[in-house]
């Protein structure tokens, strides 16, 4: 079934049908983002054990810091 097909069907469902496919949707759509967010936190808590993480109060460092990530980003583009 291509994504058109389930537009299709979804045009042809009854308005109930149809706010119940949404709330379906936001329901999973708030699942895959918690679920990014643990994974995101896993990630963190290893790089925490690994002494990865840089902290700093300091606004010019926490700047170069933000650019060493920019920087690297771009690279891995």
């Amino acid at each position: 079934m291509t994504f058109s097909d389930v537009v299709e069907a979804i045009k042809s469902l009854s308005s109930e049908e149809k706010l119940e496919i949404q709330l379906l949707l936001q329901q999973y759509l708030r699942e895959e983002r918690r679920e990014e967010i643990y994974q995101n936190f896993q990630a963190a808590q290893v790089e925490q054990q690994n002494s990865e993480l840089k902290f700093s109060s300091n606004i010019d460092e926490l700047k170069n810091l933000i650019s060493e990530i920019h920087v690297g980003c771009v690279n891995e583009a």
